[in-house]
This record gives structure tokens, C-alpha cells and sequence, in this order.
């Protein structure tokens, strides 16, 4: 009995650290992403919204997008390889990345021997950061001034 309501705690809590973990904040993530723009920038078409550095990926639009795809950018061969694999942004996803780029390539490809380019690690703000970038991608955008009740 004993057993069975610690198991049944421990999966409770993991259930909560889930969904906590899912819920990042946008505001606090364009705070965070200061540490981020020193390589990447976010450009939706002629609108800068982050001037930011070139060594990174143009970040609009991430959240939604698979990993490895912006056209023009020459990527390394570990992410192209996740995104080929089926690797596609998501919040969750981005912020365990961010935490630690290479092995989270490690853990996807299966192959211990993957290095990323990405040598930076968010250490905390991942999940917002990642809440910010889903606030920009057009995906995951939401027409809330529609009057007609259909959103």
C-alpha cells in the first residue's frame, strides 16, 4: 500500500512538472533572449523586431518549424540531421535544446557522438524563452480582435 501511494505521488508530481514546465512566459522570455540576440535575430520579412547577431538562425517563426530548415542559413550537420530526422520546434522542445544543444542532439539522433554548432547553454529561461518565440511565429498566432465569435 505504502509502495503504491509513494508511486502514485512521484507520478503525480512529475505530471505537475510537466505542465509547469510547458508554461513559459512570453514577457519574462523577451527579457531572457537579450542573452540570445548577441547571435541570433528575429526578422518577420523587412520588420526587425530583434536586431540581433548573424552566427545563429533568423528566429522568427521557430516555434512550428522543423529544426534546420531556414533557407539560406548553413547549418551543421547535427541539426540538419534532427530536423531530417523529424525534429520540429515546439515549446517544449526549444527550451530542452536550449539547455544544453548537443546533448539534447545526442539524446535525439542516438549518437554520442553528435556535437552541435549551438555552444551556448540557457541554463534558466528556456521555457520562457520559448514562450516568446511562440508569441512570434505565425503559427501560433491567434486573431483576438475577431468580433465575429468564430476565433
Amino acid at each position: 500500500m505504502l509502495k503504491s501511494l509513494v508511486l502514485t505521488t512521484f507520478v503525480a508530481s512529475g505530471a505537475m512538472a510537466t505542465a509547469a514546465f510547458a508554461e513559459g512566459d512570453a514577457a519574462a522570455g523577451e527579457s531572457v533572449f537579450n542573452r540570445c540576440k548577441s547571435c541570433h535575430g528575429i526578422v518577420d520579412g523587412d520588420e526587425v523586431i530583434v536586431r540581433g547577431g548573424r552566427t545563429g538562425p533568423n528566429l522568427f517563426g521557430v516555434i512550428g518549424r522543423t529544426a534546420g530548415t531556414v533557407e539560406g542559413f548553413r547549418y551543421g550537420d547535427a541539426i540538419v540531421a534532427a530536423g531530417e530526422a523529424g525534429l520540429v520546434w515546439t515549446e517544449e522542445t526549444m527550451a530542452a535544446y536550449t539547455a544544453d544543444p548537443s546533448g539534447y542532439l545526442r539524446d535525439f539522433l542516438d549518437d554520442a557522438s553528435v556535437r552541435g554548432k549551438m555552444t551556448f547553454k540557457l541554463r534558466a529561461g528556456g521555457e520562457d524563452v520559448a514562450a516568446y518565440l511562440a508569441s512570434l511565429s505565425p503559427e501560433m498566432e491567434h486573431d483576438d480582435d475577431d468580433d465575429d465569435g468564430d476565433s
